[in-house]
């Protein structure tokens, strides 16, 4: 939630969330915040602060203000979060939650390259194996709890509409400008944004390999039935296309009674 009160944002990671903070902070402030909107302490009211977490509680059940999250094709959010987390050295220069990546390495046979050799190995079949293991953490919480990169948006979702608040508007990042545009038209803002100006701040990008192929090639008819065993009611709540991995786009509209009544 913005300072202001003017916004409340529900993270769903993986869906443009760096820059819908960083939006948020500029609208307060002027300015961005300077390094990943993920480590502010100040300037913006966050749920795992003890401080903010009254006043988002307060705004969110009397739904003071307009209140908003955004959502992504299930394919390229599971292929994103393999190649940040697992393939990509974390900013702190280590892999993503220490053990899990020799973890995957040697039960599920996953390769992720090397910085060294410019990160030369099978993608295709290195995504098809951590597909499993996303699978296995989601339907049977082995070898560990689903990670929040990887768990459906659904459940994202559906804990706001649970403890209590009422979505105004879900958009999809894939029509980012023209969502997040009617946020901004619904709220008053101190600091105007135009967000034709706004660069997009992707903090996992440039720390791991390249995507060397188009999506729908990671994904055979088997991975397309694990994604959809673990995505459905993702891909039928907002609206995306399960028969073809290549087609990023929604099909239709989100219908907001809808979410709240089969999420709530």
């Amino acid at each position: 939630m913005t300072e202001s009160e003017s916004v409340v944002y529900r993270v769903v990671p993986k869906c443009a969330c760096s820059t819908i903070g960083q939006i948020m902070y500029y609208s307060d402030h002027g300015n961005f915040f300077d390094g990943d909107i993920h480590d502010a302490k100040t300037g913006i009211h966050k749920w795992a602060h003890d401080e903010s977490k009254p006043l988002i509680e307060r705004n969110v059940a009397a739904h003071q203000s307009y209140a908003f999250t955004c959502v992504r094709n299930p394919y390229t959010r599971i292929l994103s979060s393999f190649f940040d987390k697992i393939c990509g050295v974390q900013r702190n220069g280590k892999y993503y939650r220490g053990n899990l990546v020799p973890l995957l390495i040697q039960k599920y046979g996953i390769e992720v390259g090397d910085p060294e050799s410019g990160f030369e190995f099978d993608q295709i079949r290195s995504f098809r194996r951590f597909l499993l293991f996303a699978r296995d953490t989601i339907r049977w919480r082995r070898p560990m709890e689903p990670d929040i990169h990887w768990s459906a948006m659904s459940g994202h979702i559906s804990t706001f509409i649970v403890n209590g608040g009422r979505y105004d508007n879900i958009f999809w990042t894939e029509k980012f400008n023209e969502g997040m545009q009617q946020v901004l038209d619904g709220i008053e803002t101190k600091h105007p944004v135009d967000l034709a100006q706004i660069p997009r701040f992707n903090e996992s990008e440039g720390h791991g390999p390249k995507r060397a192929h188009p999506v729908e090639d990671y994904f055979d008819d088997l991975s397309m039935h694990i994604v959809y065993e673990i995505y459905k009611k993702d891909f039928r709540i907002f609206r995306y296309d399960f028969e073809n991995p290549a087609n990023k786009l929604p099909i239709g509209e989100i219908d907001l009674d809808e979410v709240h009544a089969k999420l709530g």
